[in-house]
């Protein structure tokens, strides 16, 4: 595909063909897609999370980190973010800085209890 297919169209046409791309599991595709449109809408969480996805999803983990820092940057009380970085942080070994996002998320989300703080410590216990 030429580099013109992933420019065409309006930014909403171009979010829906990424999504199309997503959904179908094609997440290079929809990468290159939406890194053009991150580039056009820097401001916009949903557009930078969905690329996270993407490059999560293509073990791209750098790129995925990148993004999420960048989305929580926009946004710190993105929990789905958090979530996503501390998973994309145990996937490149570093569980120790996974566990304090993958707390708040869950602090975020409203499922910190006792018993999942002591899960997460148990878990980040056994990965030292």
């Amino acid at each position: 595909m030429e580099t013109a297919y992933y420019e065409y169209g309006t930014a909403a046409e171009r979010w829906d063909r990424a999504q199309l791309f997503f959904d179908a599991k094609e997440y290079v595709t929809a990468a290159r897609i939406l890194t053009g449109l991150v580039d056009e809408v820097p401001e916009q969480v949903a557009p930078r999370l969905l690329l996270a996805r993407a490059y999560y999803h293509s073990a791209r983990l750098a790129k995925a980190e990148a993004e999420l820092r960048a989305v929580l940057e926009r946004d710190p009380v993105e929990h789905y973010a958090r979530l996503m970085l501390g998973r994309t942080l145990e996937r490149q070994g570093r569980a120790e800085e996974a566990a304090p996002q993958l707390r708040m998320a869950a602090a975020l989300s409203g499922e910190f209890t006792p018993s999942a703080v002591a899960r997460s410590t148990h878990r980040s216990a056994l990965t030292r």
